[in-house]
């Protein structure tokens, strides 16, 4: 006998464009071992990974703005500060992302770290984010980024020295939640890094 939770009874594939739309009907064992049936919707469009890039010479950080028509629709922000980030297709996530951060900013970094895998809306989308960290200089600079036309992308490469992009933080001119936890990350690795010199 199945020690799992979770019983499935049937899904209906509600939207499949972009990404999958699937509606769930299943059971789920409780706490107290009693059984619940349920019914949720699942978005799928994949997995997906982010990188912050870090000039330690200068302090910067690279980032990305570009809209977003969710944020767009809910709120009316015409553009959102983030992290370059793309969908893994199928790749490692250290390969698509370094392919991503040419495409998207312009610079080409071999050396890169991967700190954690994160779910970012369990409640209702499947997709995780690789989360990367790597360094960059301007000898590294290979293009001039902006993304790719044909997909629709128009994006401005931003260089911001880490303590604005904190404060960009408490100001809400960064909402993006991949890009807070990176920087976050990133500020308190450099913090423990000045206590234990």
């Amino acid at each position: 006998m199945s020690d799992s939770i979770f019983r499935p009874i049937s899904e209906r594939v509600l939207a499949s464009d972009w990404g999958r739309l699937t509606k769930y009907e299943y059971q789920l064992r409780l706490r107290d071992g009693s059984w619940q049936r349920q019914q949720r919707e699942a978005y799928d469009r994949g997995n997906g990974a982010t990188c912050l890039l870090y000039n330690s010479a200068t302090g910067s950080v690279l980032l990305t703005r570009q809209f977003r028509l969710p944020v767009f629709l809910n709120g009316g922000l015409e553009t959102l500060i983030e992290a370059p980030a793309g969908l893994l297709e199928g790749a490692e996530p250290a390969v698509r992302m370094r392919e991503e951060l040419i495409e998207e900013t312009g610079y080409d970094v071999s050396a890169l770290t991967h700190l954690f895998d994160v779910y970012m809306s369990p409640g209702s989308v499947t997709e995780y984010l690789a989360f990367f960290i790597g360094e960059y200089s301007e000898k590294q600079k290979v293009g001039d980024g902006g993304g790719s036309a044909d997909e629709g992308e128009d994006i401005d490469v931003m260089q911001v020295s880490l303590s604005n992009a904190m404060t960009m933080i408490s100001s809400g001119e960064i909402r993006d939640a991949k890009t807070i936890i990176l920087l976050q990350h990133l500020a308190i690795r450099l913090l423990q890094e000045e206590r234990a010199a």
